[in-house]
């Protein structure tokens, strides 16, 4: 992900960065010669790199499938399985896999009752409180073989830091840190789960993700992002909340999840990067005897929906006693268009920080906005995304005021080049920024886990301060002229209402 790169960093620091940053760079670039990349008789895709700065090594599991791959009736599988791989296998996570399979085959069945009643089209109320008691009752005889967190007590025991995950559009990303000399223990761990995972606790997990759901959607922001990006993408998956939608939550079967993971985690569709002490050498017969052992899979086909061009400016609206707040989206390329690095730096121009166009103007000069920004994607990056705006009026002002203003410097950016200063300042903050994010060993890791799988060769971390120094006044004006018209754009408003604030359902 390449937002990161765009925000402003504080003064002082960027100072020190930037007049550190042609020494350290050259050492960066030098780093390229050390990674060994090696892909497995079975798919998988290793990437080491050794820094042997601290006896420590961090991992990223990087498994190339995210919410973008999700069908209808199936939204939140992606982010579903991520919860799923801390549950355990056949030997973690459980006091007696034989019993706990014969309890998890009845919660199953209780579970699938319950659902055929729900599809009914006139389900009824009665049937549906004695299936819910007897899932209820499932569930909590298949707990009583569960031995919960137990991954995690291990990584933890075992001197790990920072073990977590997330799941985008794009991506499901599993990663922590451990002592170099357990580097057998994390494989050992990660072969594991992602060969014999048991999808133990799913029906309350689902409740669980069903709640994060209620909890995004009780904030009036959180409603409009939910509500527009099914209004700028109208055919591409983008157009689905990672969470998913909550009948799609309610409905999903242990089954959809088990054919997901078969579908996505063959071991063709994984990358695993190692960034530290590492020895190649050494580690390599270790990782093959370990990660080899994760069956192959059929590498997934990539989405073939194209989202159509569009047509005119969409809007949408929702009425909230809240805070009003607009947002404006252009649709852009992929993370792979030559022109990646020039939508970051329109960011940076525009929206970096308070000495941007639109801070300048709006919040400190016409004092209409609170807030003012702009991000070059939101989260999708491998297939065409979206370049967001976003304000918040001032008290006494409105979204129409911000609206109006945002456009005024993105007509200026269209027709006035950034001056060299301007130029100088946004590469600057840019490879300072990029240079502080690679510096720890899991954000290089990072980086490189998400080049080889969004741009496709993990090279491209490495050149990323060249693209950086390639852009021009004249591509940030071409790209502006080209991206930023009203045929293209989708506004996206909270307008305050008075009275109380809607019931959530």
């Amino acid at each position: 992900m390449r937002t990161h790169r765009t925000a402003a960093l504080v003064a002082a620091g960027l100072v020190a960065l930037v007049l550190a940053a042609p020494a350290w760079a050259q050492g960066f670039k030098d780093l390229e010669k050390q990674v060994v990349e090696k892909k497995l008789p079975n798919g998988l895709t290793l990437i080491l790199l050794p820094r042997h700065t601290a006896p420590v090594i961090s991992m990223i599991t990087y498994a190339n499938v995210g919410s973008v791959d999700e069908q209808v009736g199936g939204t939140g599988l992606a982010h579903i399985f991520e919860h799923m791989a801390f549950k355990g296998t056949h030997v973690i996570g459980t006091t007696d896999y034989a019993k706990e399979q014969k309890a998890i085959l009845k919660e199953d069945d209780a579970f699938l009752a319950l659902r055929a009643e729900r599809l009914k089209q006139n389900p009824d109320p009665e049937k549906l409180k004695t299936l819910e008691e007897a899932l209820k009752n499932a569930e909590e005889e298949s707990e009583k073989f569960v031995t919960s967190n137990e991954f995690s007590e291990i990584v933890d025991r075992e001197g790990g830091q920072g073990l977590n995950a997330f799941t985008s559009f794009d991506q499901t990303v599993y990663m922590y840190s451990l002592p170099s000399n357990k580097l057998e223990l994390w494989a050992t761990l990660e072969a594991d789960r992602f060969t014999n995972p048991v999808l133990r606790e799913f029906y309350k997990e689902k409740n669980v993700i069903m709640e994060e759901r209620r909890m995004g959607e009780s904030q009036p922001q959180g409603r409009l992002f939910n509500d527009f990006f099914p209004v700028i993408y109208q055919a591409h998956p983008y157009r689905s909340n990672t969470i998913g939608w909550e009948s799609d939550l309610k409905g999903i079967t242990k089954a959809q999840a088990q054919n997901w993971f078969k579908t996505h985690y063959g071991a063709s569709n994984l990358t695993c990067v190692i960034v530290g002490d590492v020895d190649p050498a050494t580690a390599l017969p270790v990782l093959e005897k370990t990660l080899g052992g994760i069956p192959a899979g059929q590498k997934p086909e990539p989405v073939i929906t194209v989202e159509p061009p569009q047509r005119g400016e969409r809007t949408i609206s929702i009425d909230d006693p809240s805070q009003p707040f607009v947002i404006i989206g252009y649709h852009r390329p992929a993370a792979t268009s030559p022109d990646d690095a020039v939508y970051d730096a329109i960011s940076d121009v525009l929206g970096g920080g308070r000495s941007s166009w639109l801070y300048k103007s709006l919040v400190k000069e016409k004092q209409i906005a609170v807030a003012v920004g702009c991000n070059a994607t939101v989260e999708a990056q491998k297939y065409p995304a979206i370049f967001l705006f976003y304000a918040v009026p001032n008290k006494g002002k409105t979204n129409a005021e911000c609206e109006a203003a945002v456009y005024e410097q993105i007509e200026r950016l269209k027709n006035e080049p950034v001056s060299a200063d301007e130029l100088a300042g946004i590469k600057a903050r840019a490879k300072a920024k990029f240079i502080d994010s690679v510096k720890s060993n899991m954000g290089l890791a990072m980086g490189l886990a998400f080049a080889q799988n969004i741009q496709g060769d993990w090279r491209d971390e490495f050149r990323w301060l060249d693209k950086i120094d390639r852009v021009t006044a004249a591509d940030i004006q071409r790209v502006a002229k080209e991206t930023f018209t009203k045929q293209n754009r989708t506004v996206g408003a909270i307008e305050t209402t008075s009275g109380q604030k809607p019931e959530q359902k």
